[in-house]
């Protein structure tokens, strides 16, 4: 990534460019518990689709599940050996699994039986990991990848069964549509922490993203959100939840669970005390009514 093409500054730049009023007047102590896929949780702050990490920091996808289980929030996951994937599932957390685009159609097939078989709350595919910067398809740890058509998401749905199915790395109106025509229940906006230079910033299009789909979808963001008041924009702008784990992954690798729970808590009560100041009650009230373009 060069210069100011850079899709991580931009993210953070926009990000920086939203300023909030403060409502003190009639407001109240806000809870952050929010429903999510049907299910309610302590927060709104989930985590990220990491992969690999298991390689860099052994034992540590574990202990990320069970802080998220301890912090009443929910667990997300990507690309993982089955036997990896069986210690996060061996947790209890509430774990969505993020399958990779496989060229290979009989692996995401079998992504996804294994997610239902083990538990998983709702199972998805990370679709930004089709291209790569060499003019080819991405390839993954030497396995290749390919775009989705419509008609391949509908039976990823479809094979998913009673779970629902969300796509991640959703960065326009377009695919979004699609996602609703295909039953896809959710989405996640994201340029996946910069895959390519010159992205829109996952907040900037999320508002066209939400005029065209509605209700019909559940919308989360991700992509550079370090604190709570990251979070409070992103609520405000129209997402359901969010992802914030890369900026937890540092402070608590060293801590484990129990410096996962805390450091979720800690980002969540900052965001109550966010949302009091600006007279929400709960995370479905927040609006961006509250927010100002520096």
């Amino acid at each position: 990534m060069a210069g100011n093409n850079d899709s991580n500054k931009i993210t953070r730049d926009y990000l920086d460019s939203l300023l909030i009023e403060q409502r003190l007047i009639d407001s109240t102590l806000p809870s952050a518990k929010t429903v999510i896929l049907g299910k309610e949780y302590s927060t709104p702050i989930m985590n990220a689709a990491f992969s690999h990490l298991e390689k860099a920091h052994p034992g540590y996808p574990q202990a990320m599940a069970e802080g998220f289980k301890g912090a009443g929030a929910l667990n997300m996951w990507g690309m993982s050996t089955d036997e990896e994937m069986e210690k996060i599932y061996a947790t209890g957390a509430d774990t969505i699994e993020i399958i990779k685009p496989y060229a290979e159609e009989k692996e995401i097939f079998h992504r996804i039986e294994f997610a239902l078989s083990h538990g998983a709350v709702a199972v998805g595919m990370d679709i930004d990991h089709a291209y790569g910067r060499n003019g080819a398809y991405d390839e993954v740890g030497g396995i290749k990848m390919e775009p989705k058509s419509l008609e391949q998401i509908s039976k990823y749905v479809e094979a998913a069964e009673d779970k629902p199915f969300v796509v991640k790395g959703v960065l326009s109106a377009s695919d979004a549509l699609k996602c609703v025509k295909a039953g896809v229940k959710a989405i996640i906006i994201s340029h996946h922490h910069g895959i390519f230079d010159g992205a829109v910033p996952p907040l900037q299009i999320l508002p066209e993203i939400k005029e065209v789909v509605g209700d019909n979808i559940e919308i989360y963001a991700d992509c550079g959100f370090d604190t709570a008041l990251d979070v409070f924009k992103a609520l405000a702008i129209g997402a359901k939840a969010v992802s914030v784990s890369r900026a937890i992954l540092d402070k608590t690798y060293n801590t484990g669970a129990e410096g996962v729970t805390k450091e979720i808590n800690s980002m969540t009560a900052e965001l109550v005390s966010i949302m009091g100041r600006c007279g929400f009650a709960t995370t479905d009230s927040i609006n961006d009514s509250v927010l100002w373009s520096r």
